[in-house]
């Protein structure tokens, strides 16, 4: 029978849970679950005999997929997808989706939730300020940054937005004004909202550069990826840019460094916190399974990445 395996440090909600064991044993399949594992060759054992595998945030790299000889596609619920090796799948000819725009209004909220607390200055007691009329930079204008626009609207600020790969008639007809690049982007706006994928690309590409054209009191919040961010250089810009803060979602390696020097213009979550909801715990997990049914029992590809 084939068998379909969530695979999950940080496990689903049990409610999660249930609806993805539904989905697969509803399609005919075998539904197996492996949670809080402690050890790597706990889930080498689990995947051994496994056809299809959900994980999260784990890592399934190339002894992982070689470890599962019947392997033929693992779902990352979730956006990203870094933690899986793209390479070592392809070789073995598996099949690799995440689940785009499932956690997407969950780590738009957290923006804001952020966003006010750097601006009310982490709630130390002094006068902050507000984010109506804001100028606020979507870097990078997918699925999560639609959700932010629309958020925004509602604190009546003004929103741009920079991707490269989207016509700029399209983020115009939602109301976002659209911008020619990162540095224009940055130069622009108070407030800038980062939610670029972590590639060869991009790592590091948040650097002093680009952060020096933040106007007078500017914040980034990061709801993206750590790698995205030159960690030394953001120090650099903070030890300068006194006015600046930075707020993210993704402890950085320099963490103790950041938080020592720069206490009252720097904030870092104790772990990532974008897609922990209940709802965004649910609608990943389930879209994982039935993505997984799809794939099998269709040869849909729809959301392949590698």
């Amino acid at each position: 029978m084939t068998k379909i395996l969530v695979a999950t440090d940080k496990p689903f909600a049990k409610v999660a849970v249930d609806g993805i064991r539904t989905v697969i044993e509803d399609a005919g399949f075998s539904f197996a679950l492996l949670e809080k594992y402690t050890e790597k060759a706990q889930l080498l054992a689990a995947v051994s005999d496994a056809h299809g595998l959900i994980v999260r945030s784990d890592i399934v790299d190339s002894e992982v997929i070689g470890a599962a000889k019947n392997l033929k596609i693992v779902v990352r619920a979730g956006a990203g997808y870094d933690n899986i090796d793209l390479a070592a799948a392809t070789a073995a000819n598996v099949c690799v989706m995440n689940t785009p725009g499932q956690n997407s209004n969950a780590v738009a909220e957290l923006v804001f939730g952020l966003l006010v607390y750097a601006e009310r200055n982490f709630f130390n007691g002094t006068s902050g300020s507000e984010l109506k009329n804001k100028r606020l930079g979507i870097h990078a204008y997918g699925n999560v940054g639609r959700n932010v626009a629309r958020i925004a609207r509602g604190f009546g600020m003004e929103v741009y937005a920079y991707d490269p790969f989207l016509k700029a008639e399209d983020m115009e007809k939602e109301g976002v004004k659209p911008v020619n690049s990162a540095e224009e982007l940055y130069q622009t706006c108070n407030l800038v909202s980062l939610h670029i994928p972590a590639t060869a690309e991009t790592k590091n590409s948040i650097n002093y550069q680009l952060l020096k054209n933040l106007p007078k009191g500017g914040i980034l919040v990061n709801t993206a990826r750590k790698e995205v961010i030159n960690e030394a250089q953001m120090i650099q810009f903070l030890s300068e840019r006194a006015d600046c803060k930075y707020v993210t979602d993704i402890m950085p390696a320099n963490h103790a460094q950041m938080q020592d020097k720069f206490a009252d213009r720097y904030f870092a979550t104790p772990k990532k916190m974008g897609a922990q909801t209940a709802e965004a715990n649910i609608n990943a997990g389930i879209a994982a399974a039935q993505q997984i049914v799809d794939f099998i029992k269709h040869a849909n590809q729809r959301f392949r990445v590698n």
